[in-house]
Formats: structure tokens, sequence, C-alpha cells
């Protein structure tokens, strides 16, 4: 059966009952108390914007889950992987296929100098699996360094890499990770005066954690370039560098966790190219190809990378490089050259996000601070100004969490899917974005604040 495409907003109660009786009936959700949840039947989208079956629609400004970098059905996406359909659907990994090692190719040549090769996965947590991997069978080490505040995937390392709440469930997974504390100006876990201050400590912690857990037993470190879902915190200046240095200094592989900010959402192909720095292995996922087929990857530095040239690499997966994902993933290259879109994310962030929010600093009491590069930021919602207290506790639910919950229903209400998490609002539309429609959700996320503001006046 060949469904019919929705080309706009439509009312159809009939489907929209289908859609949530057949989820409600038979789908298990992640992260989630299933009977607790009402998902949204959505019926299509396009651009920035998708729409349900009740005529509803919002501005996606998560880009779902900010994986969809190009927007809901774009064409030169949709065409590709029709394309490749009727030209070859599959084919195993251990073939070669034009179309999957084109798409290598690109990659490696937007990484830096020294970097040729790229391992395909199927999604960003079996990629930083994988990175892990190879990085324990260069240097013959096992532990791996990874900060609190950090969202590294679902799967058994990734999960355990991962500082959120998420991890505390699946624990005991892999015992060879140990956490630390990376910086974080506004709440600055070293009590640091200023950015250089909270490099310069943010370090010298790292340094001691590596010191008292033994540099012999640590194979690598891995960072978020920019940290996402857990609070879009840009590394204070001098701080990457310092990692890398340090990483150099005792033998430690650099992985750049890149999933969530590779491929233009910070304006750049990648996260750190804002930070002066060169990783050993990058992860990436998501923007490759807006998530219109799963895929992701490690790009493997050449040193890293000459150690299986005779040695076997024990990993694989079935669908590694899958056509019909790496089709899409050549046609988002030539979007991106083609249409400017690394020129437009940094435009649009420094001309119209940036003095926009800076506004909402300045005339919304429950706006602690804004932060944020590109397309990619936050906004930090506290109930007083002076002592930072955050406006809803650190992994709220419930009663508890209602702040937030009123905060994204004013949104929803005139049209807007926020992205939401703990008591923060971040801001990360599809990079395809026009500027009208940048404004207008800026514009209700603006209204919105009132509901937190009341909070804070209560």
């Amino acid at each position: 059966m060949t469904a019919t495409p929705i080309t706009g907003p439509v009312t159809d109660p009939e489907a929209d009952a289908a859609v949530r009786a057949d989820d409600r009936g038979h789908v298990f959700h992640s992260w989630s108390a299933q009977a607790l949840i009402d998902p949204l039947p959505v019926a299509g989208g396009a651009g920035a914007t998708f729409w349900d079956y009740a005529g509803n629609s919002y501005l996606d400004f998560s880009s779902q889950l900010v994986n969809l970098n190009l927007g809901h059905q774009h064409p030169d996406l949709v065409a590709a992987i029709q394309e490749q359909a009727g030209r070859l659907a599959t084919i195993q990994p251990s073939m070669a296929n034009a179309t999957r090692g084109e798409l290598a190719r690109l990659i490696s040549e937007i990484a830096p100098d020294g970097f040729s090769k790229v391992f395909f996965t199927n999604g960003g947590a079996d990629a930083n699996e994988n990175a892990v991997r190879m990085a324990r069978l260069v240097t013959g080490k096992r532990k791996v360094l990874a900060m609190y505040r950090s969202y590294h995937g679902n799967t058994s390392t990734a999960i355990t890499l991962t500082g959120d709440p998420r991890r505390w469930a699946n624990e005991p997974a892999d015992a060879s990770v140990v956490h630390f504390f990376g910086p974080y100006d506004y709440r600055s876990p070293f009590h640091s005066d200023s950015p250089e201050q909270e490099t310069e400590r943010a370090l010298a912690h790292l340094e001691q954690t590596i010191i008292l857990e033994g540099a012999s037993t640590i194979g690598a470190i891995i960072i978020e370039s920019v940290v996402g879902t857990n609070g879009v915190l840009i590394p204070p200046p001098g701080y990457l560098p310092g990692v890398r240095e340090l990483c150099d200094r005792y033998g430690i592989v650099y992985i750049a966790d890149e999933v969530m900010v590779g491929f233009g959402r910070l304006g750049t192909w990648w996260g750190f190219e804002s930070f002066d720095l060169t990783p050993d292995l990058i992860t990436f996922a998501k923007g490759i190809n807006s998530g219109y087929v799963p895929l992701g990857g490690v790009v493997i530095s050449d040193r890293i990378g000459a150690h299986f040239d005779t040695v076997s690499f024990p990993g694989g997966l079935t669908y590694s490089g899958h056509p019909l994902a790496c089709a899409p993933g050549i046609a988002t290259f030539e979007v991106f050259r083609r249409d400017g879109i690394l020129e437009r994310v940094r435009d649009l962030g420094e001309r119209v996000v940036a003095p926009r929010l800076a506004r909402f600093a300045e005339t919304h009491p429950s706006v602690g601070e804004v932060r944020g590069l590109g397309l990619f930021w936050a906004i930090e919602l506290v109930r007083d100004r002076e002592t930072r207290e955050p406006l809803v506790p650190f992994n709220a639910s419930g009663a508890d969490a209602a702040p937030m919950a009123a905060f994204a229903a004013a949104c929803k209400k005139s049209g807007l899917w926020p992205f939401t998490h703990f008591n923060r609002v971040h801001v990360a539309p599809p990079l395809v974005i026009s500027e009208d429609d940048l404004v207008r959700g800026l514009d209700v996320i603006d209204r919105a604040l009132e509901v937190t503001d009341a909070e804070v006046r209560a």
C-alpha cells in the first residue's frame, strides 16, 4: 500500500484516532512511563514546520531531537533516497559501494588534515561505543573519562559515559568509566570569578582526576564539543585546547562527540573548529543526513587508523554505511554548499538570535543567562537572579516541573514546539528556517516567558 503524502495541515479526526490507538496500544516509547504519556500524532511536515491531524501547525524549534538540520521533507534529501532505492536499496558493509565511499570521502575532506577513514554506524550512541573501543585497543588502556553534564547515548558504554540522570537507572554497565566536572561559567563547580579562571580551575581538576585515576589506566577522554542537552555549555577560552594538551601529555585519546553540534549547528562543519583544537577521533550522527535514515560514524585520525592496518578491528554492524542513509548524506553536502548553510547559520545566530535573547535577559526576571552559538542556544530560567536558584530543581518531574510544563504549553498553544530540559529552554530550529519564522518563534518564546516571570513574582 502506498501512503498519500500530506502536503499541509489537515483536519482528520478518524486518522488522529487511528494513529493514537495504534500508538497507545502497541508502541513502547523511550525514556517514558508508558501509561503517563500522550504522544502527539504527527501528520506531516515541511521545512521548519510540522502539523498534526487536528489542523495545528508547529514551528519546530527543537529540530525534533536536534537532528533535523535541513528540515522536514527537504526535496533534495528525499530525491536522493528515492534515487538510491531505485538503483541499489542495500548492500552489506564488507563490499565496496559507490554511495558509501563517496560520503566517506566527503566527510574526510571536511575533517582536519590527517583524517582519512570513516567507520559508519547506525547512530550516535554506537558511534561513541566504537570510538571508545578503538581508543582502548590502540592504547591498551580501558578507563574513559567523561563529564557529569553530558549525554553520549543509550547503549551500554555510551549510557555509562553519559553524566546526566538517564545514566542512573542503567548502572552498573561499564565499570571503567570515570566522570569529572567540566566548566560551567554560570554555575561554576570551581567557584570561579571569570571564564579564564574557570578554564584554569577546570583543567586543574581534570589533571588531578587523571593523576588520581592513573594515567597508565586511561585510554580516552570523550567530550561534547559544546555540551548539548545538558545545557548548551560553551567551553570557556582555552579549555578544549587545554584538554588536548593533557591528552598529549598523558597518552590519552581525545574523542570529540560531535553528534549534536556537527554538520552546521554552530555555523561550522564541526563544533570543535570554534575552539582551536584537533581531536583524535570524531563521532557524528544527526545532522549528517538530518536523520532521514539512521546514520552515524567515527572519523578516524591516521594515527589511530594505522593501528588497524594489519590488526583486525573487532566490531561491525549489519547496516553500517547503508546506501539509503548515505545517499541523503551526500545530498546534505550539496545543499550546504549550494545554499550557503554555514554562512546563514552564523548570520542568523549573530544578527537575529543573540541580540534578541540578550533582550530577554534584560526584560524577563526569570531569565538568568542566555548562551550559544549559531542556531544552538540556551535560556536558563531562575527564580532569583541574585542566588541563581533554578526555576525548577535538577531532574524535576511532576509537580516540581510544573512551571516548565506551563511554559511549554504556552509555546505550543501559540504554534511553537519548544525544547525544554530541566530549567532551560533550548533554541535549536532547523538550519533552513526562514528569518521570518525564526523571528516569529522568538516572539512566541518572548510571550511564553511571561508565564515563568509570574512564577518569579509570585
